[in-house]
């Protein structure tokens, strides 16, 4: 840069040549107490000398002396004196402190600052004057960068100049809150979500170690596609609380950059789901899907690190009894004919039990048992149907098939019954049956669209979906549909009661463990009827469906409204 002057050379006109400049604009300086004004054109110094007006003789000392402000203001700042260069400002704090973070960010072997002079157009009417400067710097790892920005200097109230400090004073992208700091620029790709934004569940998405290698998750999964190779790195616009870069201003290096992966979450869906499982404090799990395309809209679970949603085995409990009254429902039960809910059903010196002991009034009929989950109306019917019929009518569901969906998923266990015990238990989804909250899901979604459609996370990746061997008859899915309706408007999931969407359900609560009482998991499935969307709520050891799953999905469909799939 120039060496800074403060005896700057100082340019003499004459009468004829100031006439020329007349058009241009003026610099107005308070003079005691009385305002004149002063035409003002830089010269390779800065300021015009004007004789025989006294108010333009201390105009031209006024605008000496903004020059001087200004070569004070760079030099400081260009040799590291960041306290004497702000208190050059009018935010002493705050520019030493910027000016302090850029440094040591940046931590520049050459760094000079070359101060322009004011054109015209960048004359104030008023007490202030803009210069432009340019910033010329040597970088480590990203090498030269050159900018340019301007400073005003204004005349203060006691009519001493200053340096009007602003972020962008700095830098002119800078704004409050930011620094410039070399970043090291991720070649990685980025896990998206539907609509091509970046997506942030942890327990789906997964981690990356220090190396930049994923080890859980997508990010393993699909360490190859969105792991690039090289180096790069930038001089970066920095959020200066979280280090983020927030914008790369000039970048180094030769690097391929990884692919993105894309997948089916919603992220309105996604976080009606979330919203949904704040506060609880067991853990806990809701997934969303579309029936008619398969796509998972939304996976959350509560703590996160595990992801039960898709992964987790557990018994379906209840849940499974939509499986069940299908199967029923193909040997030609119809769900207003009648079926007894004792309090207690014997099977080979084993006891069945409903939940609490309860009872339905002699009359009730198949749909009242599904409705209210009548566990000894449904062990009572076993002899109903052959011990394949259940690991057949779970297959229409797609249960226990191999899934292509892009991601690693348990896709349920449906065996065929060894034994009347054994049989008895698959009634009501215990025993040895065992599903993730995503088979459940798909088990409501099937429901809804009429035929079993294999969910689906990464559609890119999905090679081979899986195909049901065998689907379900028409009348059956219309009577498992006004059966799910009636869990809600006359049975155990009250909860949904009231909520837009006609809500269909059915809850669970499936036993696990050698505890006496044994302990259980709370579910709840369904659908919505106005929309495409299906879900399934866990709660590990969180009581009963009805009363204990049931707000956890009442509260995920309300703050669904108005954010359903896109």
């Amino acid at each position: 840069m120039e060496a800074i002057l403060f005896d700057r050379r100082v340019e003499l006109v004459t009468e004829w040549e100031l006439e020329q400049r007349r058009r241009q604009r003026r610099f107005r300086a308070i003079v005691g107490g009385v305002a004149v004004t002063l035409l003002v054109v830089g010269g390779a110094g800065g300021a015009l000398m004007l004789f025989g007006d006294p108010g333009r003789a201390a105009e031209r000392e006024s605008a000496v002396r903004a020059q001087q402000r200004m070569d004070a203001f760079a030099t400081a700042w260009e040799k590291g004196r960041w306290a004497a260069a702000g208190k050059l400002t009018d935010s002493p704090t705050s520019a030493a402190s910027l000016l302090a973070s850029v440094h040591r960010n940046l931590a520049p072997t050459a760094f000079t600052i070359e101060v322009g002079r004011p054109s015209a157009s960048e004359r104030d009417d008023s007490t202030s004057v803009t210069f432009p400067f340019t910033v010329r710097l040597k970088v480590p790892r990203v090498g030269p960068f050159t900018y340019g920005s301007r400073a005003r200097v204004v005349e203060t109230s006691a009519g001493r100049e200053v340096v009007h400090f602003e972020s962008s004073t700095v830098h002119p992208e800078l704004e409050a809150g930011q620094t410039l700091a070399v970043a090291k620029m991720s070649t990685r790709g980025s896990v998206l979500d539907r609509n091509g934004d970046v997506l942030s569940t942890p327990s789906l998405v997964g981690r990356v170690d220090e190396n930049g290698v994923g080890v859980s998750g997508l990010q393993k999964r699909y360490d190859e596609q969105l792991g690039g190779s090289g180096q790069a790195y930038a001089i970066a616009i920095t959020d200066r609380q979280t280090g983020h870069a927030v914008k790369p201003l000039q970048r180094t290096g030769t690097t391929r950059h990884g692919e993105d992966v894309r997948t089916t979450i919603d992220p309105g869906v996604q976080r009606a789901a979330a919203k949904a499982l704040e506060g609880v404090a067991t853990p806990a799990a809701i997934v969303a899907t579309q029936p008619s395309s398969g796509d998972i809209l939304a996976v959350a679970n509560r703590p996160g690190g595990y992801n039960r949603a898709l992964v987790g085995e557990y018994p379906p409990g209840s849940t499974f009894k939509v499986v069940t009254a299908a199967a029923l429902l193909r040997t030609g039960l119809r769900p207003s004919d009648p079926l007894d809910c004792p309090r207690f059903e014997w099977v080979n010196g084993y006891r069945f039990t409903n939940q609490d002991e309860f009872v339905l009034p002699q009359g009730s009929t198949f749909r009242d048992a599904f409705a209210h989950s009548c566990n000894t109306a449904f062990v009572q019917a076993r002899d109903r149907i052959d011990d394949a019929a259940l690991a057949r009518t779970a297959a229409a569901f797609g249960i226990g098939g191999t899934w292509d969906t892009g991601v690693g998923t348990y896709d349920g266990s449906v065996p065929t019954n060894s034994d009347v015990n054994d049989k008895a238990a698959s009634m009501i989804g215990q025993g040895r049956i065992l599903a993730s909250p995503l088979v459940m899901a798909s088990v409501a979604a099937t429901v809804k669209n009429g035929k079993f459609v294999q969910p689906r996370l990464v559609p890119e990746a999905v090679r081979h979906p899986y195909r049901a061997p065998e689907s379900l008859d028409p009348g059956v899915v219309d009577d498992l549909r006004s059966m799910m309706r009636s869990v809600v408007t006359e049975g155990a999931g009250k909860a949904l009661r009231g909520l837009p969407g006609r809500p269909h359900a059915k809850t669970g609560t499936a036993e696990y463990g050698d505890e006496t009482p044994p302990r259980t998991h709370a579910w709840m499935i369904g659908y919505q009827e106005t929309s495409d969307i299906a879900w399934a709520v866990l709660l590990e050891g969180g009581g009963s469906g009805g009363s204990d799953a049931g707000p956890i999905a009442a509260a995920f469909l309300r703050n669904l409204s108005g954010s359903g799939p896109s």
